[in-house]
């Protein structure tokens, strides 16, 4: 290490390596279809592209298949700039039929189903006035599980590499009210339909149950196909581990006691402050597991986007026994900025080397994301003490081992 690239650095001034690879491991550049064509002159290295609702699933397949042809017949086949997640958010989870406890014979454009779905998952509850009712009739036909979970099956399948995304749970989310005229009237026409677009909130959320629905089923899905998933959460970091804890039940990892671990007689035993024996043996659970390819109703890989939660509950995430390696990205525009900065950079300090990604989580490719990431990569770096080069290449190993295992 020279005296330039020491721990503690400040690294405002520096240039930024960019030609090291910036790896965005959250955004949304479908919001703004218009802004993709700006993507081949960006010098971030690859962006996790997120899909949330039905508009922009197929908008996440197009651009991946785009980008992967057109950068094959230029490059060789070398790595792409895009890399597709598909996935159902909390936000829009009020939109999907829980069909394994509705009858089979139900139709889904039926305005008594669609009546009783809302009412069921919504709260409180809408009432049988004109107001709720209205509002009722204003929400699109509820969509079936099951569709959704083949929907997405066949996009992983079609892109073997891509992930589960954005989804989990969120506490505090509120339904827009309906569209009035002036709404349509004022509308940005360059923004891709289907999310809040500057309207009023209504009183409504989603049911945290409902939600854990949609989120079990996605994260089984990803265990099924081996994908990693990214995970929203905001005031549910408690119970998106309980879910976490739920499907990893009989799949933990073992641990060796103390006394094993003083006899040594475990082969691959460690302590639980001794990092380099704990990512040896995950390293060696790891091959194992990709040497016999098990589907597992749990992801392999979990990043916590834009983490915002208390660094006591990190400990939990990262538990040893833990069947799953969770990593935790981290934003300017959501972990950096007052009041809650503190917290994030007390979390940043708490974690291994190895589970920290940085994220834009921005609606908009170009310059402006290119210039997000470079600001959260210097902040992670600074408060890790890393210089910038090592700092960019272990964010750019992170993203890779996150991804690809």
């Amino acid at each position: 290490m020279s005296q330039d690239d020491s721990p503690g650095k400040e690294t405002h001034n520096d240039p930024f390596p960019w030609e090291l690879g910036v790896y965005d491991a959250h955004c949304h550049p479908t919001d703004i279809m218009a802004s993709i064509a700006e993507i081949p002159q960006m010098k971030a290295r690859k962006l996790t592209v997120m899909s949330t609702r039905g508009e922009d699933q197929d908008l996440v397949f197009n651009i991946a298949s785009k980008f992967s042809k057109e950068e094959n017949s230029n490059n060789g086949g070398n790595e792409g700039r895009i890399l597709p997640c598909f996935g159902w958010h909390p936000w829009f989870s009020y939109q999907i039929l829980d069909d394994t406890t509705t009858p089979e014979s139900t139709d889904e454009d039926d305005d008594d189903l669609k009546k009783a779905h809302y009412k069921k998952v919504l709260t409180p509850s809408p009432k049988d006035d004109d107001t709720g009712n209205h509002f009722i009739s204003s929400l699109p036909s509820p969509k079936p599980l099951s569709n959704l979970i083949t929907q997405t099956r066949t996009r992983l399948s079609t892109h073997p590499t891509a992930l589960i995304g954005e989804i989990g749970l969120d506490r505090a989310f509120r339904l827009p009210n309906p569209w009035t005229t002036k709404d349509f009237e004022t509308r940005d026409n360059t923004v891709t339909p289907g999310s809040r677009e500057g309207r009023k909130l209504s009183p409504y959320r989603v049911h945290l149950e409902h939600q854990k629905v949609v989120l079990r089923a996605q994260l089984r899905l990803a265990g099924e196909m081996g994908r990693a998933v990214s995970i929203h959460s905001v005031q549910a970091h408690g119970a998106v581990f309980d879910v976490f804890k739920e499907l990893w039940k009989g799949y933990e990892r073992r641990v060796a006691s103390r006394k094993e671990r003083r006899r040594g007689s475990v082969a691959g035993a460690y302590e639980e402050s001794d990092e380099d024996a704990a990512k040896a043996s995950q390293s060696k659970s790891t091959s194992e597991e990709e040497e016999k390819k098990p589907s597992l109703p749990f992801p392999p890989r979990i990043c916590m986007h834009s983490y915002s939660g208390p660094v006591e509950a990190v400990k939990q995430f990262l538990h040893l026994a833990n069947p799953s390696d969770v990593y935790f990205s981290f934003s300017n525009v959501i972990n950096f900025s007052a009041p809650g900065a503190q917290k994030a950079i007390d979390v940043v300090k708490a974690l291994p080397d190895d589970r920290v990604l940085v994220e834009s989580d921005l609606h908009t490719a170009g310059p402006v994301m290119d210039g997000l990431l470079e600001d959260v990569v210097r902040r992670i770096c600074e408060i890790r003490g890393w210089g910038l080069e090592e700092g960019v290449r272990k964010l750019g190993d992170n993203w890779r081992r996150f991804v690809h295992g």
